[in-house]
């Protein structure tokens, strides 16, 4: 629902923009404010139909091409089923369980840990991860990073940001159009035929001030807009996540590694929001963040899907904590020597790794 209210608010913001160059249009016949500014409202009822032929034209040629410009955008290319047969192999398993398409695997050529999901209905979906992400997570990990793109795929999650993507892109290249170039309207402002042309003048520049304004506005909220519907789309996928794998832990382990190694060198911005973590450096400002944080998306699987943050993801590290506790082998209430040297007959339960902390068997190395 607040994603229907939210997509709702884009159209919103389109009368907006759309009332601002009213204004504007309405300069140059000169006026009083009060006139010009009923004059736009009038104008809105032709002007309107031209704005939403204009949308549906940029919606068109979007949506056609949509998957190659993120492809595009990102470096994305295919990655053979012969160039990672495990990959393709873990894709096609969760798909089969859950009676899902099998998506197409890409893969951007950089050592950032990164992934994302891309495509408006089944036949063209796509998942992308980044070349360091095989190389450094383990099979639960990638498992985990996969079935998270797959609950965007499932929640039309990837439709939902194309759209948002494409409303914010008309804003954005209004208002940069406008504000790159003030000679328009600021440095060409339109003659008055009246006699009070003074005052017709300052009357002119007010108005021109407010359609800035709001064009400002429009252009800000439409920003804030595509980043909430971000946010509130990736605690869901964490969620879709878990239900498909059944294991919290590896996909905390997996974002933590992620956080470490997300940013990857000049990605668009636009893109942000398709990736499983920002490829950007983050800011601190959570308004303007297109994910949220990875502490609050690792509190939520702790509180609500029983994960652990005590996470070992080093062999030698896992192989170091199971030799340090004496009572690993001891029977369940056999007594156990307290830490002043004597016995207690207390039992203490015996510590269980993480199902992510399993050591592969030789030669299983990372998703290479």
């Amino acid at each position: 629902m607040r994603s229907v209210l939210l997509l709702a608010g884009f159209v919103l913001l389109l009368c907006v923009l759309t009332y601002s160059f009213a204004l504007l249009y309405e300069t140059r016949r000169g006026g009083t404010v009060g006139w010009m500014m009923a004059r736009a409202w009038r104008d809105m009822s032709w002007m309107l139909p031209w704005a939403a032929a204009a949308t549906l034209a940029w919606f068109a040629v979007a949506w056609a091409f949509h998957q190659r410009m993120v492809a595009f955008a990102t470096g994305a290319v295919d990655l053979p089923a012969e160039a990672a047969p495990e990959l393709h192999h873990l894709v096609e398993t969760m798909c089969i369980s859950r009676g899902l398409p099998t998506p197409r695997l890409m893969v951007i050529e950089t050592d950032a840990l990164n992934a994302y999901a891309s495509g408006l209905d089944e036949s063209d979906a796509a998942i992308t991860v980044t070349r360091g992400l095989m190389e450094t997570l383990n099979p639960q990990e990638m498992e985990a990073v996969l079935a998270h793109e797959l609950t965007h795929l499932r929640n039309k999650d990837t439709q939902l940001l194309v759209v948002a993507v494409i409303f914010a892109g008309i804003f954005s290249f209004i208002g940069d159009l406008v504000f790159r170039n003030l000679d328009f309207p600021l440095g060409r402002l339109p003659r008055s035929s009246g006699k009070s042309s003074g005052d017709n003048k300052g009357a002119v520049i007010i108005v021109v001030l407010i359609a800035l304004a709001l064009i400002a506005l429009s252009w800000g909220l439409a920003m804030l807009t595509r980043l909430a519907l971000s946010r509130s789309r990736e605690f869901m996928a964490d969620a879709g996540a878990v239900e498909l794998t059944k294991n919290p832990d590896a996909l905390i382990s997996a974002l933590r590694k992620i956080e470490k190694r997300a940013t990857i060198p000049d990605m668009s911005s636009r893109m942000s929001a398709f990736f499983i973590e920002s490829p950007l450096v983050r800011s601190s400002n959570d308004w303007f963040a297109t994910h949220p944080s990875m502490d609050a998306r690792v509190a939520a699987l702790v509180a609500y899907a029983g994960g652990r943050t005590e996470l070992v993801d080093d062999e030698s590290e896992a192989e170091a904590l199971a030799a340090a506790m004496p009572d690993e082998t001891a029977p369940e209430g056999a007594a156990v020597p307290d830490a002043g040297g004597g016995e207690t007959n207390e039992a203490r339960p015996r510590p269980r790794l993480s199902p992510t902390l399993d050591i592969p068997p030789a030669g299983a190395g990372p998703w290479r």
